[in-house]
């Protein structure tokens, strides 16, 4: 299971654990779930990686994660949740994680009384 981060802890349901262990062994019956939405490139059809097996392409041990399709960690509908391997969870989530840091980058220099430029001010200049 990926990691969360302790400042997002209070974002998943108490349950969360009971949660992510039903979809990566009940529903998913450890195995990769994804189809191709995490834009790798690397399988067609549904991904062949198997939890506690080594990954196609690395060898590396696979570890079976849940990934919320929507990034919300709240909304935890099934149908929002996907069991991933952690490849195919990093490339899902890669775009994400770079607009999160890009933001709290953005607000720590500001918390420090930097200005920023907004595109409108960069455009205008």
């Amino acid at each position: 299971m990926s990691p969360i981060r302790p400042e997002n802890r209070s974002r998943y349901p108490a349950d969360w654990k009971a949660i992510s262990l039903r979809i990566r062994t009940v529903r998913a019956a450890g195995r990769c779930e994804c189809l191709g939405e995490c834009g790798r490139g690397t399988h067609t059809g549904r991904c062949p990686n198997v939890n506690g097996q080594p990954a196609y392409g690395t060898g590396s041990r696979v570890v079976l994660t849940v990934a919320h399709l929507d990034h919300t960690p709240e909304n935890c509908d099934p149908t929002n949740l996907r069991a991933m391997c952690q490849g195919c969870h990093l490339h899902y989530d890669h775009d994400h994680h770079r607009q999160t840091a890009a933001a709290t980058r953005r607000a720590a220099i500001e918390a420090t009384g930097q200005l920023t430029l907004t595109d409108h001010e960069r455009h205008s200049a």
